[in-house]
């Protein structure tokens, strides 16, 4: 609580002054005793008992006046934040070859996709400003999400990724396209496609450098990623009576396309062989991409004066009518 004005509470002191001239000019005497010691001994009545109670509450009331002219008033500490977010698409491919499981951490065995969803739900979570879409592609791409804030929503969606839910192959040109038209209406100042992949492009009627350009035209900066290891890579698969086997497989990535597509866009290109590697990436490109927060404090003053002058206004009051009564007649 502060006061506005607090110079007016000098005025307090003249209370006293204002209660001596109300009730210096008392009744006198009807009757004159030469010896007022016998009256001492009757009883007083409540009346005379009260009698204190007409200067006290003229006093109060006088001086919640004077309390609200000087103005109390209560600070409201607020702030205004005022960002400016980034749209960001997540291009994440779901070909068979993501089942390869060595992405697996040294507590949990993993394949691809799972690593690649459990570092993109944290980044996701880290980002809570920010419009996030997601695009799924192997032969075709495949909307998961439209560009949202309800990131709640986005993972659960991502959660129902696996591989071989679309037709296999790697269309990155094509998948690449289908992220950046989802930018195509954003205002944001800064647009983003994080592309992840472990394969070749070798499906699809664009090719990943006319996408690249597509995006460099509409200033949408492409990160891409490879990931896994190259080589022969061993592939979980299920055996005609359920069980589980392991195929051999060779894994390649397309570096040179990949990092053709961050250099047309000017953005980066990064190689994952890891689950730790993976974290790194996606962390780096979160701290270069950060979302800008602004943040303006300001105080805002609530008037609290009214209760003053509307306790002021009833202690003066009752006393007035507590002086029309027997209490104002006394000597």
């Amino acid at each position: 609580m502060s006061l506005r004005y607090p110079l007016f509470l000098l005025l307090a002191v003249l209370i006293p002054a204002l209660i001596y001239l109300r009730y210096a000019r008392r009744r006198k005497p009807a009757l004159r005793f030469s010896d007022s010691r016998p009256l001492s001994r009757l009883p007083m009545s409540w009346a005379v008992l009260a009698q204190p109670l007409l200067p006290a509450l003229y006093g109060l009331g006088v001086l919640c006046l004077v309390v609200a002219l000087a103005r109390p008033q209560k600070g409201l500490e607020e702030s205004r934040v005022r960002t400016e977010a980034v749209d960001i698409v997540l291009l994440v491919d779901v070909s068979t070859s993501m089942r390869a499981e060595d992405l697996s951490s040294a507590l949990n065995r993993m394949n691809r996709l799972d690593a690649a969803k459990e570092v993109i739900a944290r980044f996701v979570k880290d980002r809570p400003s920010d419009r996030i879409g997601m695009v799924a592609f192997a032969a075709m791409p495949y909307t998961v999400s439209p560009l949202t804030l309800d990131h709640g929503w986005l993972l659960q969606q991502m959660e129902r990724l696996k591989t071989g839910m679309i037709e296999d192959g790697t269309a990155i040109g094509d998948a690449l396209a289908s992220a950046v038209n989802r930018l195509r209406d954003s205002e944001a100042k800064t647009k983003l496609v994080i592309l992840l992949t472990d394969g070749m492009n070798n499906r699809g009627t664009l090719s990943p450098e006319n996408a690249a350009q597509a995006a460099k035209a509409m200033d949408i900066k492409v990160y891409t990623v490879g990931a896994g290891t190259t080589g022969i890579v061993r592939i979980p698969v299920t055996d005609p009576f359920g069980g589980r086997q392991y195929v051999r497989q060779r894994s390649e990535i397309d570096e040179g396309t990949l990092k053709e597509i961050a250099r047309i866009t000017d953005a980066r290109y990064f190689r994952a062989k890891n689950l730790e590697q993976l974290k790194e990436v996606y962390d780096e490109i979160d701290e270069m991409e950060k979302t800008e927060i602004s943040i303006d404090q300001f105080t805002r003053f609530e008037e609290k004066f009214m209760p003053w002058i509307l306790v002021g206004i009833t202690l003066l009051g009752l006393e007035k009518l507590l002086s029309l009564t027997r209490l104002g007649r006394l000597p």
